[in-house]
């Protein structure tokens, strides 16, 4: 099998997954998030950690891309460029799945169980977690580029406090936030192979 029919494969896969999970998931899913919504979720660190899922990926991609134009590093360069491309496809993938499955958030589902911080009166597009997906897709992104733990645990330990923080609010099921991770991690792997072919080719 070549890496074009294995990632083509890949891509099948998870997108029958992505489907499938949130028919199959429901009674677990309500279960377990009942036990870590709690009857006030408005705490201000989980919502700081939630929102981080855009402001600290845009800052490492600037931060980046600066930093390799100081330093005349075209190497730091293309690593910006192959982080915006990633996060640009999760989020145009992400977004066709929320619209296409449509699935009711879970204070709305369940409004006498599940108690939404900041509620913004917007009763679907709850599949997957697109917080939880720029989160996992920014932590492999540079987890792939510079391969030291040091890097890769704090990233991955950041991306699940992201995950968790869309559960402990009542945004999402936890089916939401799985399949969010998978998402993440899969368009950036994909994206990182792809958009090294690319610059390489340049």
């Amino acid at each position: 099998m070549t890496i074009c029919q294995a990632n083509k494969s890949c891509i099948v896969y998870i997108v029958l997954l992505l489907y499938v999970l949130p028919c199959l998931a429901q009674n677990w899913d309500i279960d377990l998030l009942k036990k870590i919504n709690p009857d006030n979720p408005n705490s201000g660190y989980w919502k700081v950690t939630s929102s981080s899922a855009y402001w600290l990926p845009a800052s490492g991609i600037v931060a980046t891309f600066l930093s390799g134009t100081i330093k005349h590093d075209k190497e730091l360069q293309i690593k910006s460029y192959q982080a915006l491309i990633a996060i640009g496809a999760d989020v145009v993938t992400s977004q066709i799945i929320k619209v296409s499955v449509n699935r009711t958030r879970p204070a709305y589902a369940y409004p006498d169980d599940i108690n939404e911080a900041t509620p913004k009166n917007n009763p679907g597009h709850s599949f997957p977690s697109g917080h939880t997906s720029l989160a996992f897709n920014y932590a492999t992104t540079v987890s792939l580029q510079f391969k030291k733990w040091y890097v890769v645990v704090p990233a991955y330990a950041w991306a699940g406090t992201v995950g968790y923080s869309r559960l402990y609010r009542g945004k999402h099921y936890p089916s939401d936030v799985f399949a969010g991770a998978v998402l993440g991690t899969a368009s950036s792997w994909l994206s990182y192979k792809l958009s090294k072919k690319l610059f390489v080719q340049k």
